[in-house]
């Protein structure tokens, strides 16, 4: 459904304006539960975390294909956003605990690009049977076996091996953890902007399917048409993990994107990969760099802050959309890019 959904709004009568506020309303629960969930994660249980996530986001898909309206859609939406903010700061955390449970957290970059880069190869399979699907029984039909991988991936969640804890009189209480996740944040809240800055250009995602139907893709071939981007941002995540960052990258992205937009025809597409691939070279980056500098037992909550952060540049984002679409969103990533600039960077 990933590689369908903005389209299953637009062919449902909705305007770009309504879209952009679903997505907004997606933004807007994550910006509410997001640290409280990442301070659950770090309280309890990470995996168990997991595994809720996947359960809400099947509820959302449901909701998108029982009540295929606007409010259908802003309550799968807010069913979605409640679990992605219980999976966001929870995996990094468990990811790079993990390792350091066995001495081996300077692999966490390249395993953390490793894990980016298979997330987004998965997505050309997922794009092709997609398309199967939409074609042999519509949105409907791509809906509920969405339903059915989210299910599918809590039981893969149930399996994750989960560090051991302490008991439960020697843990801190959930808001003690709140408190001590919020404190963490501060000595790292240059690593915390920039996580936020550029991870929120993640959310310009959202529009690539309508972007290849305004540049006359026709709809059942979108999926397949747009499946060269998320390798290149492979691609980019791959390399992240092996060359060290390079500051003008984000600057190029920016000016790939303006390209992309100028000439808004089919073949644009592949500039909108070359901008994917270099936008998840820094992305990479960025979140490696955080996990590094956090030295408390609150990891989750830490990552959940810059997530949160994330999600309130977002708004700006899809406000863009509205007003300028690609253009304004690379004008974007050029001002990001200004920020998260590092002096002695290359």
């Amino acid at each position: 459904m990933y590689a369908l959904y903005a389209l299953l709004f637009a062919d449902s009568g909705l305007s770009d304006a309504q879209i952009s506020v679903l997505l907004a309303v997606w933004s807007l629960t994550a910006v509410v539960f997001e640290v409280p969930s990442g301070a659950i994660a770090d309280r309890f249980s990470r995996r168990s975390s997991l595994v809720a996530s996947g359960v809400l986001q099947a509820c959302g898909y449901a909701a998108w294909v029982l009540f295929p309206s606007f409010w259908g859609f802003a309550a799968g939406f807010v069913l979605w956003g409640l679990g992605g903010t219980l999976q966001s700061g929870a995996f990094e955390a468990l990811l790079y605990d993990g390792l350091a449970a066995n001495g081996d957290e300077e692999r966490y970059g390249r395993l953390n690009a490793r894990v980016d880069t298979i997330e987004l190869v998965a997505q050309v399979p997922v794009a092709v049977v997609a398309t199967a699907l939409f074609s042999l029984g519509g949105y409907q039909l791509a809906g509920w076996i969405s339903v059915a991988m989210c299910l599918a991936s809590s039981l893969v969640a149930l399996r994750f091996p989960e560090p051991e804890r302490g008991s439960d009189d020697d843990e801190p209480g959930y808001f003690a953890t709140l408190r001590t996740g919020l404190r963490e944040a501060v000595p790292v809240r240059r690593a915390v902007l920039a996580v936020a800055l550029v991870y929120a250009i993640d959310a310009f995602e959202e529009y690539f399917t309508l972007l290849a139907q305004d540049w006359q893709v026709p709809t059942v071939w979108v999926p397949l048409a747009t499946i060269g981007v998320p390798l290149t941002g492979a691609a980019g995540a791959a390399l992240a993990g092996r060359l060290p960052s390079r500051g003008w990258v984000l600057f190029a992205a920016g000016l790939v994107l303006l390209a992309a937009a100028a000439l808004a025809v089919p073949v644009a597409i592949v500039l909108l990969g070359l901008f994917y691939g270099l936008y998840r070279f820094v992305l990479v980056h960025v979140e490696t760099e955080l996990q590094h500098r956090i030295e408390s037992d609150s990891r989750a909550t830490v990552t959940s802050v810059a997530a949160i952060g994330s999600e309130f540049v977002a708004f700006a984002v899809y406000g863009l959309w509205v007003l300028g679409a690609a253009f304004a969103v690379g004008a974007l990533v050029l001002v990001v890019a200004v920020v998260v600039w590092r002096p002695g960077t290359r």
